[in-house]
């Protein structure tokens, strides 16, 4: 039997904390991609895929496969989360121990909605909660692997109003995910393979142009509020990571905002939402980057910080 080492390197921590926020990121995709081909209830049940089979059948076809195959994969995701949880408490990290245990604490999680998922029929609300939480997740895993990169956190390198103005533009990049599921919700791909019998809009109440219209809007506030603070970074004599952050967020934006208006012009082709649900994993780790960006490293590792002394009490002779 292998045995772990007593202490794991930093970069070794690294790697794994970035495997982690990719695998966090592919599993987003891989889910779209069940629904997107009608493959949501492939496998009728959970945590079975059938009554009397925890695997695909032959019966249940390709969407029974694909539906399978997404479930392994969180299997996959959880032995990365695993490793990294591991890798970091066996680590000088001290100070990267609570996000690395909920990045691992979301994976169960994770999976016991995508069976109430299963169970309720795809309710919308909960494959929108079940696309949220992997979201939160991909943000942790990002901030994670960002902050294991270097030896602790500092102090901010920009004024406060700066600071603040980076919480809003992550806050309104929630919004813009929220109502995304709800737009998601309305419309026509639901994620079962009997989809095309309910009516767009129908199944969560929700009129589809009107709440594709107040989607739009608040991506134009998220967009106008990165402006806003790139501009203010450059009048201002403010470092470089910082405004590469703020900058690299605003492409992401710009480019999801293009395939956001093709897709909804083309009538939602297949191949754009999976791109869009891509890209809404790249808003979500651009984002947790910006907040991440404006506090410096830290001047010396938290594992070799100084720990504060008991006060010497003078002997009574």
């Amino acid at each position: 039997m292998p045995v772990l080492p007593t202490s794991f390197s930093p970069a070794t921590v690294s790697r794994l904390a970035l495997a982690n926020a990719v695998a966090n990121g592919l599993i987003v995709v891989t889910g779209g991609a069940v629904r997107l081909t009608g493959s949501g209830l492939g496998c009728p049940t959970w945590p079975r895929c059938t009554s009397d089979s925890f695997t695909a059948t032959p019966e249940l076809a390709g969407h029974g496969v694909i539906e399978f195959g997404n479930r392994l994969l969180t299997f996959v995701l959880a032995a990365i989360a695993v490793a990294t949880v591991v890798a970091v408490w066996r680590s000088a990290r001290r100070d990267l121990r609570r996000l690395a245990a909920l990045t691992f604490v979301g994976i169960p999680a994770q999976a016991l909605l995508g069976g109430v998922t299963v169970l309720t029929g795809l309710n919308p609300w909960t494959v929108a909660a079940h696309f949220l939480l992997s979201a939160v997740l991909v943000a942790l895993a990002t901030t994670l692997w960002l902050r294991s990169r270097e030896p602790g956190v500092g102090q901010p390198l920009v004024r406060r109003p700066f600071v603040l103005l980076t919480y809003g533009i992550a806050a309104v990049t929630a919004a813009v995910l929220v109502v995304g599921t709800v737009v998601t919700g309305s419309g026509p791909h639901s994620g079962d393979v009997d989809e095309a019998d309910i009516p767009t809009g129908d199944r969560i109440g929700v009129d589809t142009e009107l709440i594709s219209q107040v989607h739009a809007d608040v991506v134009f506030l998220l967009i106008g509020l990165t402006v806003a603070l790139l501009v203010a970074l450059y009048a201002t004599d403010s470092p470089d990571r910082v405004r590469r952050a703020a900058r690299d967020l605003l492409v992401v934006e710009l480019a999801q905002g293009v395939v956001g208006y093709v897709q909804y012009f083309t009538d939602l082709p297949i191949a754009l939402v999976l791109l869009h649900m891509a890209g809404a994993v790249l808003i979500t780790a651009f984002a947790a980057r910006l907040v991440w960006s404006v506090r410096g490293p830290a001047t010396t590792p938290p594992s070799s910080r100084t720990a504060p002394q008991p006060m010497a009490v003078p002997r009574v002779r």
